[in-house]
């Protein structure tokens, strides 16, 4: 398997298990009164599958975001980023006013 397929799926699994974690305390907590609505309702569990499955959605576009802009690429190169790494020295003078 390709390694960004790899990292891909891996950062997805981490968002949909961290929307979990966040549905879960919706539920627990009982904001908006959800934990009632779900329960009391006969589509219920749709409902619930629907939250987590949306959520899931966007916290693992969000991981994957994160991932991916926190990626260090002074690993593969650690030599001068452009030119020719020539020093020149530049004498400077101060002004008097």
């Amino acid at each position: 398997m390709p390694v960004i397929v790899r990292f891909y799926i891996q950062h997805t699994i981490i968002g949909f298990v961290a929307s979990a974690a966040f549905i879960a305390g919706l539920l627990y907590f009982n904001v908006a009164n959800l934990w009632h609505l779900i329960s009391t309702s006969d589509i219920g569990l749709l409902a619930g599958f629907l939250l987590w499955f949306f959520n899931g959605i966007v916290f693992s576009g969000a991981q994957t975001a994160v991932a991916v802009l926190l990626m260090s690429e002074s690993d593969e190169d650690d030599g001068p980023k452009g030119g020719k790494g020539i020093a020149v020295p530049v004498l400077a003078q101060a002004r008097r006013p």
